[in-house]
């Protein structure tokens, strides 16, 4: 499962930072914010088959990260919805937050000790990081 959140949020990650930069509208814009959308809705879906030891045992091991999970499958829907009825600065608005949680998740997600990509990002980068 984690290989599958993993490679959803890098995924999400590359073409969430396009759309940012890249020209709206158009045919392009619309089919890759919808392989982001469904890239998004797989890395929030995929995250609550992962739980451990920072989450919270009476809520079976889920943390505030899985609640952030299921706050970005409604901001999509809203973006989504926002799109499909022509009201673009509300669109804009959903998706900015969106990819924004995208990167606060991934962030403290990874950076505490004993995370899997954590771990893999302190023997990867050690300059970068503090603590490595």
């Amino acid at each position: 499962m984690v290989q599958i959140h993993l490679s959803a949020a890098i995924i999400s990650l590359v073409l969430g930072a396009w759309q940012l930069i890249a020209a709206r509208g158009g045919v392009r814009h619309r089919v890759v914010g919808r392989v982001w959308v469904l890239a998004m809705a797989v890395t929030a879906i995929s995250s609550f088959g992962i739980t451990g030891k920072l989450g919270w045992t009476w809520l079976g091991g889920y943390s505030w990260i899985h609640g952030l999970s299921l706050w970005i499958l409604i901001s999509l829907t809203m973006a989504v919805r926002a799109a499909r009825r022509r009201v673009f600065a509300a669109h804009k608005g959903w998706m900015v937050g969106s990819y924004a949680g995208l990167v606060s998740a991934g962030v403290f997600a990874a950076l505490p000790p004993g995370r899997v990509v954590g771990h893999w990002l302190r023997a990867t980068l050690p300059i970068w990081l503090p603590g490595a």
